[in-house]
Parts: structure tokens; C-alpha cells; sequence
């Protein structure tokens, strides 16, 4: 299978968004790059798991693409996780593969989005905090850590709405995805005097700081989000290691953020 279809596959898989367009480049690279640090476990195949493999890889035939695959208890079917964070399922006879959400409607349960969860979750504390702009609103004792693009509109959204989030330390990683001046403008708000107050004058008045020159944190930081297959702004973490893709009104980010804070951190 050539290039061009693989991307075909993972369009269907992952959706027609920034995301589609950037998980190409993370499933090429991952056989090249360290694994990243999830609930992924490297585990023995059984016979007829080995047999779906090989029926998977004669049509994604790019190495390193296919990281596990296991037999579920849903449908007689197996799962298979891709090197880009994306699950397909494919039939035991391993003629038919399935793209898309697995429903269970009895029990109204994503099966697909929790087993993503699982995957994507991870350890809190090896996050490089030093590498975030850090906010403390009130006494700061809750913890959530975003991922976003100085040009992202909905995170300047959830920028405006986080004014009124109460006694969370916020790290913000800026990562350039989304425009050519992304990192200029990341590099900018890093060099200023007050970063947080630089960050928030932009994403919510949109006054950038003149540009200076330091040193810099921002090519490392997309190098942590293409570990943690974080392809879309804003992603957050909380501090139990769950991960929230995409923007999530106040009320809802502050109930997450609660409930994280009561859990013990996952690893």
C-alpha cells in the first residue's frame, strides 16, 4: 500500500481536522522515536492475534505502524492500536477492517473513546513543568496542564473563561501547529518580561509583546507533544493523567478538574 492510502485510512480513522493532517507524520516517525509514555504494554500475541497482524500489515504496510493487537470481548472482534493513537477493529477472519467508534448501546458506553482514554493516559510528574508558562488562580493547590497554539480560536476562547477558573496552578505549553508565525509568536510571549501576563494580553486582548531573543523552550515542546500524540489545541491534562482533547466550557473543565484532584495520580 502506498502513502497516499495509508493517509486515506487514517483521514477515515481520525477525522478530516488538523489532527488527520498531522498523524501522518506521527505514524511515520514512531517506529523511529521512543514510545510514548501511556498505558500502552508491550504483551505477547496469541496465534490468531499474529494472524491479524499479518492480515493488517499486508494493507498498512508501513513499519512500526501496527503497535498492538488483541482480541476484544465486543462483536468477535480484534482491536488493533496504531502508531498514531488510532484504533480499528478488524473481524476474526481478518478480511473486514472497521474504522470508527465501537458503541456499546446497551451499556451507552464509547467503547473506543475509553479505551483511547486508557491509552493516552499519563504519568503527571513526568511532564516538564519548567517548560510551561505557569498561572496560580487563588491558592493554586488544584492542577491542569494545557497544550496550545498562540493562534488557536479555541483557546483563546478558553483563555477568556479561565479568568474565572478558581485555585488551579494552569502550565501552559505553547506548541506552533497551526499557522507559519506560531512560533514566533510562542517565542515572543516566552521571551517577555511576565509570560503569563504576555500570554493572556494576547490570546485574550490580542496585544503581542515586541519580539525578543532567549533562549527557549518551544522546539522541546513540540517534540512533548508529538510523544504524547497531541495533534490538536487546546489538549489538557489533568493531574490523575486523564487527558480532555479539545476546548470544554468552564463549568465542566472546573467539574474535571475537581474530580481529577480527589482521584490518585495514575501511572
Amino acid at each position: 500500500m502506498n502513502k497516499q492510502m495509508w493517509r486515506t485510512i487514517q483521514a477515515l480513522v481520525a477525522g478530516v481536522c488538523v489532527a488527520a493532517v498531522s498523524t501522518w507524520a506521527f505514524a511515520e516517525s514512531g517506529a523511529k522515536s521512543h514510545k510514548v509514555s501511556s498505558k500502552l504494554e508491550s504483551k505477547g500475541e496469541s496465534a490468531q492475534e499474529a494472524d491479524i497482524r499479518k492480515s493488517l500489515e499486508q494493507v498498512i504496510d508501513t513499519p512500526g505502524a501496527i503497535e498492538s493487537v488483541r482480541k476484544i470481548s465486543y462483536g468477535n472482534f480484534y482491536e488493533a492500536v496504531l502508531s498514531n493513537g488510532d484504533i480499528v477493529y478488524v473481524d476474526p477472519t481478518g478480511s473486514f477492517l472497521i474504522s470508527g467508534s465501537l458503541i456499546d448501546m446497551k451499556a451507552k458506553k464509547n467503547v473506543t473513546a475509553a479505551r483511547i482514554n486508557e491509552l493516552q493516559q499519563i504519568d503527571f510528574s513526568d511532564l516538564p513543568l519548567a517548560n510551561a508558562i505557569k498561572q496560580v488562580r487563588g491558592n493554586g493547590k488544584r492542577v491542569l496542564v494545557t497544550f496550545e497554539d498562540p493562534n488557536c480560536g479555541f483557546c483563546k476562547k478558553l483563555a477568556r473563561e479561565m479568568v474565572s477558573l478558581k485555585d488551579t496552578t494552569i502550565y501552559t505549553f505553547m506548541i506552533p501547529i497551526l499557522a507559519p508565525d506560531s512560533a514566533d509568536k510562542s517565542k515572543a510571549i516566552w521571551c517577555a518580561q511576565d509570560r503569563a501576563k504576555a500570554w493572556n494580553e494576547w490570546m485574550i486582548d490580542g496585544r503581542l509583546p515586541a519580539n525578543g531573543a532567549c533562549e527557549n523552550p518551544i522546539a522541546k515542546n513540540a517534540d512533548l507533544a508529538h510523544k504524547l500524540r497531541v495533534s490538536g489545541t487546546p489538549t489538557m491534562f489533568l493531574i490523575d493523567g486523564n487527558r480532555l482533547g479539545g476546548y470544554m466550557a468552564l463549568a465542566e473543565l472546573d467539574k474535571a478538574i475537581n474530580d481529577a484532584s480527589s482521584a490518585p495520580a495514575k501511572k
